[in-house]
C-alpha cells in the first residue's frame, strides 16, 4: 500500500500565499515533501505562467523556488527538533534572500521539479540550496536564506488568523 505524502503545506492553516497558500484559490498550490535529505515539489503549469509560448515566466519559477524552500525551512525546523508538522509552537518563514541563476529556459509544458537541500540551521536562519529541472535538465539554481518571522511561542494569534 503506498502511504500518501506528508506535504509541509497541508500543515499550514488558514495561509494565503500566491505560490504555497492552500486558501489561495487563483495561487499555484505547490506541494513539497521530504524525500531523504532533500525536500521535493513536483508542479505542473498552465499555459497563463508562460513567459515566450511554452517557456515558464521566470518570476513564475522564482515564486516556485521561493514557496518550496520557504516551506522546506519550516519543515526542517521542525525535524531538527525531532517533532511533527502539527506540533507546537508553529513557525514560519520569510525570505531573507534569494538568488537564482537561470542556466536554460524551463519548459512550460512539462512537469517542473524543486529539489532543496538544508545546508545551514542556526538560530532562526535556515540556508538552503535549490534546484529547478524541466524535462530531466536542471533549468535554474539558487541559494536561499529563510529567515523565522513568526513563532507562536513568543507570539499571540496566528499570522494566518
Amino acid at each position: 500500500m503506498i502511504k500518501e505524502k506528508d506535504y509541509f503545506q497541508d500543515h499550514m492553516p488558514g495561509n494565503v500565499c500566491f505560490g504555497c497558500g492552500r486558501s489561495n484559490h487563483d495561487g499555484l498550490k505547490i506541494s513539497s515533501y521530504w524525500e531523504g535529505d532533500e525536500s521535493v515539489c513536483i508542479w505542473e503549469s498552465q499555459e497563463k505562467y508562460q513567459g515566450w509560448k511554452g517557456i515558464l515566466n521566470g518570476g513564475i519559477l522564482a515564486t516556485l523556488i521561493d514557496c518550496h524552500t520557504m516551506c522546506t525551512a519550516m519543515a526542517a525546523a521542525y525535524q531538527a527538533e525531532n517533532r511533527d508538522l502539527e506540533s507546537q509552537p508553529v513557525y514560519r518563514y520569510a525570505t531573507g534572500t534569494i538568488s537564482v541563476k537561470y542556466l536554460k529556459p524551463t519548459l512550460n509544458t512539462k512537469p517542473i521539479e524543486l529539489r532543496a537541500k538544508i545546508k545551514e540551521i542556526k538560530g532562526r536562519k535556515v540556508v538552503m540550496s535549490c534546484i529547478a529541472k524541466s524535462d530531466g535538465a536542471i533549468t535554474a539554481e539558487a541559494e536561499v536564506i529563510a529567515i523565522r518571522v513568526f513563532d507562536s511561542s513568543k507570539d499571540e494569534g496566528s499570522i494566518f488568523g
